[in-house]
């Protein structure tokens, strides 16, 4: 059977902004490749303006986010329904309900909705406390008005299934393998494993940048500690005049290069991973791919991706701790070799998109066909 697809709830492909987007480019194109017809909605500023991408459809909708800030997504996803609704798809795939879900009255009646359920989003420090009481409202519709869900994380499958009683299908997100290419890209000066450990994330509090820095700052380490990051925001300047004074910390800035990323993560002594809330979060599957030997925030989230194969830490102590005490002998490397064997066989791009596709399938025939009786 082969489907009329629709992603929306993304700025857009290919991927310039985050986890969604990143998913949603490597899930569109593979259902291509699989014969479906997929048309992922972008935001009529997104930098790419072609109507077609590895033969997935672009439709371009307005986005005034850039003219009135976070309020634009929810006209953005409007103006992305108001459209699908008149295009007859199969299936809708919604990535996240932040903005959208307050449209579900809206959702097209004729197709299957599916919506990827993101990672309590409520929790995030970043946002005030109305801000958090609507997102948690924003959830209840998304549940209220969609058929079916994903859940990239297990810890967010066993929340929706307590909270709200329903049986999310846990499908994680990819990453590709570290390639020869991208290994060619650390300068030299860089490719020594001894010589710096290594940060990448938004600035912002959940992701325990203070933490991390501050239990090496207390440390006795020689080595450099390379953040990765734009440090532009609020809490970004903060935290860069709070070390400015410890030269061991260098902030490099945003570096969207993915081949130089992942070389430096692959070149790291140990790579620092302080998500606290969300789901199976991109960025740690890559330093995995990359063959990292990774120190990750001690919570359900890390610990359901990594397991036993990581450093943890819940505060600046354990962190000096682990700065100071890190090797790179036989059961470090047994770790990385661990986690690298965790995306060949379960983070896996071909075999994500093929979980992808047999959900939508499902779905699809269990809204339109089941019960269905032929005389």
């Amino acid at each position: 059977m082969k489907l009329k697809i629709a992603i929306l709830g993304t700025r857009g492909i290919p991927n310039h902004y985050g986890g969604f987007e990143h998913i949603s480019e490597y899930v569109s194109e593979g259902l291509v490749k699989r014969g479906h017809s997929v048309t992922v909605y972008n935001s009529h500023n997104h930098p790419y303006q072609q109507n077609s991408w590895n033969g997935v459809k672009i439709k371009h909708c307005y986005d005034p986010e850039y003219l009135i800030g976070s309020a634009g997504q929810f006209v953005y996803d409007l103006n992305c329904l108001l459209d699908a609704r008149k295009s007859n798809f199969d299936v809708v795939l919604i990535m996240g309900y932040t903005s959208s879900s307050v449209w579900g009255k809206l959702y097209p009646q004729k197709s299957t909705i599916i919506t990827n359920m993101d990672g309590l989003e409520w929790k995030r420090s970043k946002y005030v406390a109305p801000v958090q009481q609507f997102l948690k409202y924003a959830e209840k519709l998304a549940v209220k008005y969609s058929k079916y869900y994903i859940s990239d994380s297990m810890v967010i499958k066993s929340y929706l299934a307590e909270k709200y009683n329903i049986n999310s299908k846990y499908i994680p997100y990819g990453a590709d393998l570290f390639s020869e290419q991208e290994r060619e890209q650390v300068d030299t000066c860089e490719a020594l494993k001894e010589y710096y450990f290594l940060l990448m994330a938004r600035m912002e509090p959940e992701n325990n940048i203070e933490t991390i820095l501050e239990g090496f700052n207390n440390s006795s380490s020689a080595k450099k500690f390379k953040v990765l990051g734009d440090t532009g925001n609020r809490f970004g300047k903060f935290i860069t005049h709070k070390f400015k004074n410890d030269d061991r910390i260098e902030f490099k800035g945003a570096i969207f290069d993915t081949a130089k990323v992942r070389a430096l993560q692959n070149n790291s002594y140990l790579y620092f991973h302080g998500h606290s809330v969300g789901g199976t979060n991109p960025s740690l599957l890559e330093a995995m791919a990359s063959e990292a030997l990774i120190a990750a925030h001690n919570n359900p989230f890390n610990k359901s991706v990594l397991n036993c194969d990581a450093f943890y830490f819940s505060n600046a102590g354990e962190v000096r701790t682990i700065v100071e005490t890190v090797q790179r002998q036989d059961t470090e490397k047994t770790m990385v070799s661990n986690n690298l064997h965790k995306i060949k066989y379960q983070f896996n791009w071909e075999k994500i998109i093929d979980q992808y596709e047999a959900f939508i399938l499902e779905s699809h025939y269990n809204s339109n066909y089941a019960g269905v009786v032929c005389y």
